[in-house]
């Protein structure tokens, strides 16, 4: 297996809206993330992932872009952007950008031009029809906009506002790559890659015999043609990482966007938990990770993640936000760091942040949950009831501010949020964490320190533990690399339970690496591993020869 600097990075994503205010606008900036820095580094990440700052109307919170090489005023300057960057290479750290290259703002130059006349020369930048098929899109019930200026409908595959770029046209083409390289000659150090499998459309633009089933939007043949041009064109010339969002695909698919000797992309994110599984499911959860496991090993980077600004926070989709906050936080993060991949920490992940359930729709910001609240609606659905289904998964769940302290608007900002802040700031605050040695921020830098000095953690094979592969509860499994083996056990539940490890494993696996719980329980009686596991505990055990031999 290659080894890369990559593979062993920590990433920390930056929702740099809502992280902190410096100049009392009620949304956060660049200059907020500068002077956080400190903090990302003492956590120990390596790896910034700022979400979109370019100019953008904001409809979809940055995604919708009107100049691909400039600076939302929101954010700040692109003098700031300068500057972060130097800051954070200043700590050792890296910083990569997103890059949104499926669709552009309706209000880019590119697009105003195209749905000017159908003989601009910038009409083929976009997709347009003289009509429509029977295709959603994310965010509306049609993924087509019918302009009267031209008497055509254009594609959309998220909100009105953000028209797909016609990946087929080479003149576009080459425009993206230029604004690539624009940003890499500035020194960043890589993409994050917006839904970049939905670059190639299905020829012909077919309806769809399951229309609600968006997949047939992905994975179409051209793709890997565009990604390996994109890869020789720009990609091959710099030392950067790239990580692709790609929706709909399995193991067999993941590996033709990352195979080493693919010349595409680095790593993916797959959805197969975070679209999929509302809630925890163990068998399931393990089932998908053996998976992967199995398809990606030693020839494609997977990479590791329960949250993010599209998804609810972990603690509260997955987890336990009340009793066992802090202990189910621990739990999931020492998996999460521990599984095979790429770990990546959404911010105020790493203080156990929880989601919310605002009262009214009106308190929701996002453009999805607002399109899909007035479809169910309109179908003559209880207003109440929409609002109830659609609260668990929206997005906004992890859009609320970071919360820094205790006091008004959680140290945010000084004028009023974009967003409403957690209630819950005044006791789940960045500023008790750090007070607290025992904090889930703590939990996060040790394991993140244990990812550093240990390359069993990064390089090292994947093996469950046969005897514990359907248990409901218990998450068992090795990580061995060389003559290193490590054991990992997780109670993934609000159950106090047996400790099911085999005995031979139980009493010669000894040295606790990392636990969440500072002692053993009192039943485990001079054991070296409790006979009991509690409430969502996690332990890493460095085995002894006796106990790989036993496990062999």
């Amino acid at each position: 297996m290659k080894r890369t600097w990559w593979k062993e990075a920590v990433v920390y994503q930056v929702y740099w809206r809502s992280f902190l205010d410096t100049d009392g606008d009620g949304v956060g900036d660049l200059e907020g993330v500068i002077q956080k820095l400190d903090y990302i580094n003492e956590l120990g990440a390596t790896v910034i992932w700022l979400n979109p700052c370019y100019a953008s109307p904001d409809v979809d919170n940055g995604y919708d872009i009107s100049d691909y090489q400039a600076v939302m005023a929101k954010a700040g300057t692109m003098e700031t952007l300068e500057r972060l960057l130097q800051e954070v290479h200043r700590r050792g750290m890296r910083l990569i950008m997103d890059l949104v290259v499926n669709h552009t703002s309706d209000q880019h130059p590119w697009f105003i031009e195209s749905r000017s006349s159908k003989d601009n020369p910038y009409r083929d930048y976009y997709i347009w029809q003289s009509k429509p098929n029977n295709w959603r899109s994310y965010f509306s019930p049609s993924a087509w906009e019918y302009d009267e200026t031209t008497e055509s409908y254009y594609l959309h595959s998220f909100a009105v506002q953000q028209p797909d770029l016609n990946w087929s046209n080479p003149a576009m083409r080459d425009e993206i790559y230029a604004m690539m390289r624009f940003w890499l000659d500035k020194g960043i150090d890589g993409f994050r890659m917006d839904v970049i499998n939905l670059l190639a459309k299905q020829a012909g633009f077919p309806d769809s015999e399951f229309p609600e089933n968006i997949s047939y939007l992905g994975n179409n043949p051209g793709i890997h043609d565009y990604l390996h041009e994109m890869h020789e064109r720009v990609l091959k010339d710099y030392d950067i990482f790239t990580v692709g969002e790609i929706p709909f695909v399995t193991p067999e698919d993941g590996l033709l966007y990352v195979g080493e000797e693919r010349d595409e992309l680095d790593t993916l994110f797959h959805f197969e938990v975070c679209d999929y599984m509302e809630h925890w499911e163990m068998q399931r959860f393990r089932d998908i990770q053996r998976r992967w496991y199995e398809g990606m090993w030693g020839r494609g980077w997977n990479s590791q993640f329960l949250n993010n600004h599209d998804h609810t926070r972990l603690v509260t989709r997955f987890g336990n936000e009340t009793i066992y906050r802090t202990e189910s936080a621990k739990c999931f993060a020492t998996m999460l760091h521990t599984l095979p991949g790429m770990p990546y920490v959404y911010q105020g992940e790493e203080i156990g942040m929880t989601g919310v359930r605002f009262a009214s729709i009106d308190d929701y910001e996002d453009v999805a949950i607002h399109n899909k609240y007035q479809e169910e609606v309109a179908k003559g659905r209880n207003p109440r009831e929409v609002l109830e289904s659609l609260q668990h998964l929206a997005r906004d769940n992890s859009r609320t501010p970071m919360q820094w302290n205790a006091l008004e608007h959680a140290g945010f900002t000084e004028g009023t949020p974009w967003i409403k802040v957690n209630p819950n700031y005044t006791e789940v605050n960045v500023a008790a964490a750090l007070m607290d040695q025992d904090s889930v921020f703590y939990y996060y830098r040790d394991l993140i320190r244990l990812r550093k000095e240990n390359e069993v953690m990064v390089y090292g094979s994947y093996d469950p533990v046969p005897e514990l592969d359907e248990h409901p509860y218990i998450y068992a499994y090795y990580r061995v690399l060389d003559d290193e083996k490590w054991l990992v056990v997780l109670n993934m539940s609000e159950y106090t339970i047996p400790n099911e490890l085999p005995e031979d494993v139980r009493n010669t696996c000894g040295e606790r690496v990392i636990a969440n719980y500072a002692e053993l329980d009192p039943a485990a009686e001079g054991e070296l591993i409790d006979a009991v596991l509690r409430p969502y505990e996690a332990a890493v055990y460095r085995c002894s020869a006796d106990c790989m031999k036993a496990a062999e």
